[in-house]
């Protein structure tokens, strides 16, 4: 009696953390997500579609269309697409044990489309509709404001086709409109209809790191490394032991890395509800990296992973959203608990912008495949952080304010850790916030606004880190608005 009494108590308190958790990762609308892929042409797309599936609760999987790119010109490949999702439906119910709301396999299998089989602007134009390029054009017709995100991990040929379509047979009102829900981001450009497309249609929200050299592209700081990046964590070794053995089917077909570890996982990475994350404002940064809005005035140079059959590069005719420099670290860190910060040298590049989360999006990659074999009360859950006040602050300069994360929960019942700092390259005052006193596991934190002459932000984060296994972090944003005296 005694023992079903127990196990009564611990479902209903797996029950309520999973409705909890549920509740605060769905409090925004989800995001509508189509996904292009010329998958099978590096053993990185399907290692990127694995992760994608395990954040699939998130969103609203409107399409998985298989396509070609400058590595794969002749061939489309949706059967593999089918091979993982099978997978996925194996492990989808264990998954729902931890948070509600990941997708019937069935309902994701029907989603999978092809493009054509052609390169480039070869499959654009009259008579080059596909299946996949119909589905595009089906899905923004839907009565549904909410935009559509299209992360490209391939050539973008067959959304090329999509809107060349919807130019010629809507009116300009209503093409217009449907041009609005895009939000479009391209791992670098692997084939001629890209930039065709950031041409053609300039009101198109598009982030990229545009040319055909991947030296000079913000989506590698997915599998650099530098002094500080813990390479690690991107290896063979660590792969086999927290994604490949021992995580069910979707592990197991989860490839060694070849070329480089996931490089179109970057553009989903900004979409995952973590509190950091702001998909419609990538100059804020996350774990996908840091985009500022401009015109690129030069052209990338021709690095070491350009072929000769790339086409040449083409100066930008229209603002996009492009590479950022950050540093690797928060610019300022605390050298021990009760002292004043040190600004810490570190590498900064458009790469650390990514590098400076590996750690977190790792472990929280291995949490989630946890889920895909492991019951509930086996495996970790990420915190819950919580404000004392607003995400939004006004101070005027040299007032004292506070940041507090009281209310800040854990669905396990670890113990947490705290850690507040500046997140200067997202705000515009262009200097270090003194914390006097400091520590990193206050979690409230008194804080001197600095002197301005005119009204400035700026962006601290809050990460809470749990000590579970492995360690999940999740985050707070408060933008301080700071006004002279």
């Amino acid at each position: 009696m005694t023992q079903n009494i127990f196990r009564i108590v611990c479902s209903l308190l797996v029950g309520l953390a999973m409705a909890t958790n549920t509740l605060i990762a769905q409090t925004q609308p989800k995001l509508r997500v189509l996904v292009l892929t010329d998958i099978e042409a590096d053993p990185d797309d399907s290692q990127s579609l694995i992760r994608f599936l395990t954040y699939s609760n998130q969103w609203d999987t409107e399409g998985l269309i298989a396509t070609t790119s400058i590595h794969q010109k002749n061939r489309v490949a949706p059967e593999t697409i089918h091979q993982l999702l099978d997978a996925y439906a194996k492990v989808q119910p264990n998954m729902l044990k931890h948070e509600r709301g990941y997708p019937a396999a069935s309902a994701l299998k029907a989603s999978v489309k092809k493009g054509l089989a052609v390169y480039g602007m070869l499959g654009v134009g009259e008579g080059h509709d596909s299946e996949g390029s119909e589905w595009i054009i089906k899905t923004l017709e839907k009565p549904d404001e909410r935009p559509l995100w299209v992360p490209v991990w391939g050539g973008p040929n067959t959304l090329a086709q999509a809107l060349w379509k919807i130019k010629k047979t809507h009116t300009p009102e209503q093409a217009e409109k449907l041009y609005r829900k895009l939000r479009v981001y391209t791992v670098s450009d692997q084939d001629d209809s890209g930039p065709w497309i950031r041409k053609t249609f300039p009101g198109i929200f598009f982030i990229c790191s545009p040319g055909y050299s991947y030296d000079q592209a913000t989506w590698r700081g997915i599998n650099t490394t530098d002094k500080g990046t813990n390479p690690t964590l991107i290896s063979n070794d660590w792969l086999a032991q927290h994604i490949q053995q021992g995580h069910g089917p979707m592990g197991a077909l989860y490839p060694d890395v070849a070329y480089g570890m996931e490089g179109d996982t970057p553009t989903f990475l900004g979409l995952i509800s973590n509190g950091l994350n702001e998909p419609e404002r990538p100059d804020y940064g996350g774990w996908g990296g840091r985009y500022t809005l401009y015109q690129p005035t030069t052209l990338p140079p021709r690095g070491r992973f350009a072929r000769p059959d790339f086409p040449a590069d083409e100066l930008e005719t229209r603002p996009i959203w492009t590479n950022a420099v950050d540093s690797l670290y928060a610019s300022a860190l605390p050298t021990k608990a009760y002292a004043q910060p040190a600004v810490v040298e570190a590498p900064r590049s458009i790469w650390a912008t990514i590098w400076r989360w590996r750690e977190d999006f790792q472990h929280d990659f291995a949490a989630r495949m946890d889920w895909s074999t492991k019951p509930y009360l086996e495996a970790n859950h990420p915190p819950v952080p919580a404000l004392a006040h607003s995400d939004k602050l006004t101070v005027k300069s040299g007032e004292v304010f506070h940041l507090n994360a009281a209310g800040t929960t854990d669905p396990d019942g670890d113990s947490m850790s705290y850690l507040w700092f500046q997140y200067p390259e997202a705000g515009t005052y262009p200097g270090l916030v003194s914390f006097r006193p400091y520590a990193s596991n206050l979690y409230d934190l008194p804080v001197t606004a600095p002197t301005v002459d005119k009204p400035q932000t700026i962006h601290f984060i809050l990460r809470v880190t749990d000590k579970g296994s492995p360690a999940l972090s999740r985050y707070k944003r408060v933008i301080v608005q700071v006004l002279p005296k």
